[in-house]
């Protein structure tokens, strides 16, 4: 839809402009966080005070609104497919924006509206409807697969760069909005974000992203153009209906899910999760330091090892390494639980980035990305949604988050004996080995 060389070719770049598509891919993902959980958790507390709604109803409000987000993932990954990650990016970021600003104003327009709880949920819904969609759905999605067809040789490697950076962003937003927030105020650190994380982003996104390497007249990885050297083989793309019908598509995407559910619930209530074990605010906050420190090590490795091995054992360790943190989360009252739970959930969330990443493109092929990751990804926006509430009403049940976080754990064991059990098949791909 947008002229390839508008406003410059990026053939004449004297580099390989997959570098460039690198940054921006970074970039997309990290402006997302108003989108993400744990960009919207911090703002919990804030919407409970002025909205009047309790925690459960905002929970809920959150599950409603990113399940309804859910439903529409795939048709945008049809989106993508079709228009490309330039114009999808360049568009998602702009909306994003303006739902960023709409949830700013939230509880005026509710005032407006007779001020009473049930227009406040619904107003607020619309506000996690909105920027679930466009943040954490589409804006992510589309960052993502706009690299993979970049590189190819060194694809684990080249995305686990990145996600050193998306995992050390993402770790340390909770702290970076919460000092914003204790600044600027609520409202007005929404207004920030829309302005640059939004707004800005998507002009930066209009002028340089090309979808792929080919309609620039470039090879990936950086190949010359008119040398012999062949680029490694992609697996043979398959539909969306015959990928539905794989196996190896739900151990993948459930395990991504399962994360997403428990992992959201953890961001969304980390306040009141620490307060009920007799631990404050503050070393609530503390544990995203080193759930990062462990989210970016194990992120790297696994990126440098992924060229080189098969995806299962990544994919088994991920989910082992939740079920350590299932346990130092049912213990955070002891201190050995608070290290357990930022272990597990720090290595387990390191190799999700790396799983997420590649899994699809792997399994599958090019040809269809966009709509399968859209697929998946409305499974683990839809897990995402239920966290919050899952974990909120099992608080109000139980009088305790312990219970629920044991069922999770009991999904865990059953994927990680799931995982060990079936054969992975990665498809016509070349050999690994001829990959370096």
């Amino acid at each position: 839809m947008i002229p390839i060389n508008w406003p410059f070719n990026p053939n004449k770049v004297p580099f390989f402009y997959g570098w460039v598509i690198w940054g921006l891919s970074t970039l997309g993902i990290l402006f997302s966080i108003p989108g993400q959980t744990m960009g919207l958790a911090v703002f919990t507390d804030s919407f409970i005070e002025v909205l009047g709604l309790t925690r459960t109803e905002l929970s809920l409000a959150y599950l409603f609104g990113t399940v309804g987000s859910s439903l529409f993932l795939a048709r945008a990954g049809r989106w993508y497919d079709l228009l490309g990650g330039r114009t999808m990016i360049t568009v998602s970021s702009i909306v994003l924006s303006l739902m960023i600003l709409y949830i700013s104003f939230v509880d005026e327009l509710s005032y407006s509206l007779g001020g009473s709880s049930s227009i406040s949920f619904i107003l607020i819904m619309i506000g996690y409807f909105g920027v679930r969609f466009f943040g954490q759905g589409v804006l992510t999605s589309c960052s993502r697969n706009v690299l993979l067809l970049w590189f190819i040789k060194k694809r684990g490697l080249v995305g686990g760069m990145r996600n050193v950076f998306v995992s050390l962003g993402f770790s340390l937003a909770p702290l970076f909005l919460a000092s914003l927030i204790s600044f600027f105020g609520w409202r007005e650190t929404l207004w920030i974000l829309a302005l640059v994380g939004g707004f800005g982003f998507s002009l930066l996104a209009l002028v340089f992203i090309r979808d792929d390497p080919e309609s620039c007249g470039m090879k990936a990885d950086g190949i010359d153009f008119k040398s012999e050297e062949r680029t490694p083989a992609e697996t043979e793309s398959i539909t969306l209906y015959e990928v539905k019908r794989n196996p190896i598509f739900w151990i993948y995407s459930l395990s991504l899910s399962m994360h997403a559910l428990f992992g959201t619930a953890i961001v969304f209530h980390i306040i009141s999760i620490f307060e009920e074990v007799g631990k404050g605010k503050a070393e609530a906050f503390s544990y995203f330091i080193p759930a990062a420190i462990f989210s970016t090590t194990s992120n790297l490795l696994a990126s440098w090892a992924a060229d080189k091995v098969h995806l299962k054992p990544i994919l088994i360790i991920m989910l082992f390494s939740f079920c350590i943190g299932s346990l130092g989360f049912i213990n955070l009252q002891s201190n050995w639980g608070f290290w357990i739970l930022a272990f597990g959930f720090g290595v387990g969330g390191g190799l999700w980035g790396v799983l997420s990443n590649l899994s699809y493109i792997r399994f599958f092929g090019p040809k269809h990305l966009g709509e399968i990751s859209g697929f998946s990804a409305s499974l683990t926006v839809f897990a995402s949604a239920i966290g919050p509430a899952a974990f909120s009403l099992g608080f109000d049940y139980f009088g305790s988050y312990a219970a629920p976080a044991k069922i999770c754990l009991g999904f865990l064991i059953v994927l990680l004996i799931t995982s060990i059990l079936l054969d992975h098949n990665e498809g016509k791909r070349l050999d690994l080995a001829n990959l370096n």
